[in-house]
């Protein structure tokens, strides 16, 4: 059996240009989630841009980001917008603004994930709109990865800025603790909706074929489904259990992320009637029964 994708290994250049619109810097925060690490995007053909995503606040980012401006022929930034708060996407928000003085920020509200930021935020709702020379972003608030996820329909390309809800490589962590798989099937219909010819995803290369990818992860998470089911027919009742089967392939460095992942699912089957825990307690670690 083929081994199936994942970002481990894993190499892209720390500057690239994906379209005359979208340049990428590469955040210097290589892991085994994060892949060759964040990818931070240059918006627009003029010569302040917005930063899209900030990485993880790594000192060697702030070269990489400096020689994308000016390879873009950039004189600064305009503004920094994120996609949502978790730490490898605004963990680079101050360095950013030390570097480049004081810049606008722009998120979906998250108050424990915004206060990281260390200064004032500029809320964006489902459907706002950003606009700089050349671009205009508009707001899809997408929840599942997190709460405040947003990804972004880049107008004059209608091509999708999708965060962390679809990736280059492999498939997306649904967390236990802020994710919402029901939420996350919602926010994937949606995006498909607006059939994306391109995807510029936070990790991983460049989706060209991006209306197809959005069907492809609704199908991976529909066989999921599937799958955990067969695990727990065959007796399976711990997740742990339950990722030894399901993720056989993986690397097992990759088995606590997959469990986080079949949590989302097992939480899904709780809400729909299919299944049920022993107790309330961490549902990560109770023993899951089929009803």
């Amino acid at each position: 059996m083929a081994k199936p994708p994942t970002m481990i290994g894993l190499a892209l250049p720390d500057i690239d240009v994906w379209s005359e619109r979208v340049s990428v810097a590469l955040g210097q925060n290589p892991s085994v989630f994060t892949g060759p690490g964040t990818n931070t995007y240059l918006v627009g053909t003029g010569k302040r841009r917005i930063l899209l995503d900030t990485g993880s606040g790594k000192r060697s980012y702030l070269p990489v980001l400096e020689r994308c401006l000016e390879e873009a022929g950039c004189d600064g930034l305009q503004e920094i917008v994120l996609t949502h708060g978790h730490p490898d996407h605004l963990g680079g928000v101050q360095d950013v603004c030390e570097r480049f003085g004081s810049l606008r920020v722009s998120k979906f509200p998250w108050p424990e994930a915004d206060a990281l930021i260390g200064g004032s935020v500029r809320l964006l709702e489902d459907g706002d709109v950003v606009e700089t020379e050349g671009a205009t972003l508009r707001a899809i608030h997408t929840p599942g990865h997190c709460v405040d996820h947003l990804c972004f329909l880049l107008e004059e390309e209608r091509s999708l800025f999708s965060g962390d809800n679809i990736l280059g490589v492999g498939t997306t962590v649904i967390p236990s603790q802020g994710g919402s798989l029901q939420d996350y099937m919602q926010s994937l219909r949606r995006v498909l909706a607006e059939e994306p010819a391109v995807i510029y995803p936070a990790h991983g290369p460049r989706i060209d074929t991006g209306a197809d990818k959005i069907r492809e992860y609704i199908a991976h998470r529909e066989d999921r489904d599937a799958q955990i089911l067969a695990a727990m027919r065959s007796g399976a009742d711990r997740i742990p259990a339950i990722v030894a089967i399901v993720y056989a392939g993986y690397p097992e460095s990759l088995h606590a992320a997959a469990g986080q992942s079949v949590c989302s699912h097992l939480l899904k089957f709780e809400v729909e009637g299919v299944a049920s825990r022993s107790g309330e307690s961490d549902p990560l670690d109770d023993r899951w029964t089929l009803e």
